[in-house]
């Protein structure tokens, strides 16, 4: 069982930046605001040399007019050391912000993954039946690493330069209004160039992160096809395929890197040309003698134009560097973008408020609560009065007049009513497509039918809550999944709580016991890649074993022994009955002769059942299934 983790509710449609520092100073209420702190202390320190700068030269001035270095020294030392204490903590603060800065990105895009990772296990099956696997594993990939980039690099920089522009600023028209308007002016024109090239560079980015996912899916989809790829000798096509998608990857990431790299320099070198047109107005301030217009009310002097040409740089510079961040903001908020459209989606919607429980029943026949696995289940049932009901479950499952589609306006399943009392099995035939797997998918809540009614021991299945419906039912399919772990992991995956014991009772019902010991390391045998040194009918009577360590009251068994030779499911067939005992099984198969002792077989042709009936009942009626039985015509 996952532990409970703290939901967080994203508002959509918010910007991405936002959500991204949200969530940030949410995860680190404390240390974000002193990073914060130490930053913009930096910044500022770093931008007030200019008023010690032209104080230590109008003292300089003063000097050389009265050759008084006493008096000059007197007022320069105490600046001198002031300015290198400032600088000292200054120090400190850079090194406290970038220690913290590490440290919370780190953490930050942990929590993060953790967050995607949380909700995508709450999302429908019809979310991962939509969307390409290798496409939503960028996520945690490409649009991750993009949020570190932002984290780490582009909002401190942008923190800084902004603080380091402001104060700049208000220092420059305390020296010299005249100066600072031409200063702005200047700055208008970059920001106007950043402006037009940054939203060509955000354009492309935006279309490189997702032609960057589209890649990952194709490259995952075929890794998981690779054998049948090079079975229909479709390497050329794919390699084809690959170079088209391949292709519009680098045209997007040319084009934004091409953007993002030449807005630079451009940047830089109007940074240079203001520079020069700033000195030589200043020069011209001093040879005319115009008046000085400043919030100090000094005149203009060599003290006022040597700090304001620093400044000058100081404050292109910054601009500059403002510039260089668009790349990672833009990375950062088409990454980010993504990441939250992922944890946006909505949860599989669950408004059950039934449970299952372990049941004891005493000798007078009262159902109460067990704290272990006893072997039998009830259903606890809270009314609204306060009052408590327990249901034993039985296991009677009845589809009434049900409707589906997958898409709106085509009908997979029409008018189907199925009823499986407690301890049947039933069987579905039909040809592929017919519906067969849709209604153990029904019985499941992976889908919610369009209309009509599924009862489970008389209570509507959208009143149990779904994880504890799908704790009642056992499931082998036909595409058969292993996970990274020991064979008694793997078994141990029905039931978490289930001993070495049970886990090798459940692998001798289902006949797997005989090859699992005569592996390697026998139960601790590991396995990784889906278990690709297994094969494939190995890997499917695992999974069989898997069900049946869960014990569950309904079992369904969708094509549980396709992948099995005939003489292995000759064996498992016996494990198989055992397992069945007692329980109510739907089975879907294709081969006849797994359910020839099905208590109701059930035809199904277009979504809708055409004959029901047990084996003998139907080769009487020589219908469908008679046709089939006798291979008058295939399945498919």
């Amino acid at each position: 069982m996952r532990p409970n983790r703290p939901k967080m509710k994203f508002e959509k449609g918010k910007n991405p930046v936002a959500r991204v520092l949200k969530m940030l100073i949410g995860f680190y209420p404390v240390l974000f605001p002193l990073t914060i702190l130490c930053i913009l202390f930096s910044a500022a320190t770093s931008a007030i040399p200019a008023l010690f700068q032209q104080n230590v030269i109008a003292s300089i001035e003063k000097w050389f007019k009265t050759g008084d270095w006493a008096s000059a020294k007197e007022e320069i030392v105490p600046m001198v050391i002031l300015l290198a204490c400032l600088y000292l903590v200054s120090t400190i603060c850079i090194t406290t912000q970038t220690q913290l800065m590490a440290y919370m990105t780190q953490g930050f895009l942990s929590k993060m993954r953790v967050k995607m990772f949380d909700g995508m296990q709450n999302l429908p099956i019809k979310y991962f039946d939509t969307n390409k696997h290798g496409d939503i594993m960028s996520h945690y990939t490409n649009d991750i690493d993009t949020l570190r980039q932002l984290v780490s690099q582009a909002i401190p920089s942008l923190i800084q330069a902004s603080v380091i522009v402001t104060v700049v600023f208000c220092i420059m028209l305390y020296f010299s209004v005249w100066m600072t308007l031409l200063l702005v002016v200047g700055v208008i024109v970059m920001m106007l160039v950043s402006t037009k090239i940054g939203g060509g560079s955000a354009k492309y980015f935006i279309r490189q992160q997702k032609a960057m996912g589209k890649n990952e899916g194709f490259v995952q989809e075929m890794m998981n096809g690779q054998k049948v790829v090079k079975v229909f000798c479709h390497e050329d096509e794919c390699q084809k395929d690959f170079d088209e998608i391949n292709n519009q990857l680098f045209e997007d990431s040319y084009r934004a890197h091409a953007y993002a790299n030449c807005l630079g320099p451009i940047i830089m070198n109007i940074g240079n040309i203001l520079y020069v047109l700033v000195a030589m107005a200043g020069g011209l301030f001093l040879l005319s003698g115009l008046p000085n217009v400043s919030l100090s009310g000094m005149a203009f002097s060599i003290s006022i134009l040597v700090p304001f040409l620093n400044m000058t740089k100081q404050f292109t510079g910054n601009i500059n560097q403002v510039s260089q961040q668009i790349n990672s903001v833009v990375m950062g908020m088409a990454g980010a973008s993504r990441v939250f459209a992922l944890m946006d989606e909505a949860a599989e919607a669950d408004e059950g408020y039934v449970t299952l429980v372990n049941a004891e029943i005493d000798e007078n026949g009262n159902i109460s609560e067990a704290d272990k696995h006893t072997g039998k289940w009830a259903w606890k049932h809270p009314h609204g009065d306060g009052s408590i009901t327990y249901t034993l479950l039985r296991g009677d499952v009845r589809l009434h007049d049900v409707d589906f589609a997958y898409e709106e306006g085509k009908d997979v399943l029409h008018n189907v009513s199925v009823y499986a009392e407690p301890g049947q099995k039933v069987a579905f035939v039909g040809a592929t497509g017919a519906g067969k797997t849709t209604i153990t998918n029904l019985i499941n809540r992976f889908y919610d039918i369009a209309d009509g009614k599924i009862r489970y021991d008389g209570i509507n299945i959208n009143k149990i809550k779904k994880s504890d419906l799908r704790q009642s039912l056992g499931i082998v399919l036909q595409e058969t999944n292993l996970f990274t772990g020991s064979v008694m992991d793997n078994i141990r995956y029905g039931r978490l709580d289930a001993t070495d014991e049970e886990c090798i009772a459940a692998a001798k019902l289902a006949g797997a016991d005989d090859f699992i010991t005569r592996l390697p390391e026998g139960y601790n045998t590991e396995l990784s890649n889906n278990g690709s040194n297994l094969s494939q009918g190995q890997r499917q009577l695992i999974a069989i074993a898997r069900a049946a360590v869960a014990d569950p009251p309904v079992m369904i068994l969708d094509e549980a022994t396709s992948s099995i030779d005939t003489r292995t499911e000759a064996i498992v067939a016996r494990g198989m009955d055992k397992l069945m005992e007692g329980r109510t099984v739907f089975v879907i198969a294709h081969r006849l002769s797994t359910v020839m002792n099905s208590d109701v077989i059930m035809v199904l042709d277009h979504g809708k059942i055409i004959e029901r009936g047990d084996h003998d009942k139907l080769i009487a009626e020589k219908g469908t299934y008679y046709q089939l039985y006798t291979g008058a015509f295939e399945l498919e």
